[in-house]
Parts: structure tokens; sequence; C-alpha cells
């Protein structure tokens, strides 16, 4: 889980445990890299609606295992575990870090129509 996935509620009205559970069908065990949880906490202190988002991330984020990486930047982070081959998936909806994903080969979960997510397979 990328940090915008983590804001989808509030910035898309995407129910993305609920869309995730309807793709996979099945319990899957959901990481977020700690270099994530530190950019939420970071866009939590600001102001207006991205901080909103932020914080509802920061609470979301908690129903899944926090995993340690060498990277300190969130997107390189999610790259990280997609090279490294401990994903499955990568959820996220930042095309540039989709794109990354993909040339490590890791099939991506992203935004598909209103309020619906899909799978994009490299």
């Amino acid at each position: 889980m990328d940090t915008n996935a983590l804001m989808m509620p509030v910035e898309l009205d995407v129910r993305v445990f609920d869309e995730l559970d309807r793709l996979f069908a099945a319990d899957v065990d959901l990481v977020v890299p700690t270099a994530v949880l530190d950019e939420l906490e970071k866009l939590s202190e600001g102001a207006g609606a991205e901080a909103v988002a932020a914080s509802v991330g920061a609470d979301l984020a908690t129903r899944c295992r926090a995993v340690e990486t060498n990277e300190s930047y969130a997107d390189d982070a999610i790259v990280e575990l997609a090279d490294s081959g401990e994903c499955d998936y990568v959820v996220t909806n930042d095309k540039p870090l989709r794109d990354r994903v993909l040339d490590c080969g890791t099939p991506v979960v992203g935004i598909r129509g209103h309020a619906t997510l899909a799978v994009t397979e490299p």
C-alpha cells in the first residue's frame, strides 16, 4: 500500500479495503513500508484536505503490517519491495510509481472508473 492508496477513501471516495476484499476474496497480508507511514505523518501535519486525507490514511494503515526497507523515500521503498519479490501486488494510484512497479514485473492495483479498483498486469 502506498501513500495515495491509503488516502483514496477521502480523496476519491474509494472504499479501499472493501475493494481489495472484492478483488482477492481472501485474507491478504497487507503491508505498508515505514517510509509511507512517515510520509503520511508529515502530510497530516499540514492543513486542508490533504492533511485530513493523510490523517485518515495513517489511521487506515494500522490495518496493515509495517515493514522496513532500505529506502527512506516512500516510492523507492515500494519499488524495493516490488523488485525484491516481497509483495505480490502494489496498491497505488500514482502513475509514475505504477510504471516503475510494472517494470519490476509486479502487478498494480489502482482505480478504474469512479470508485472501483482493478489489477493491471505487467
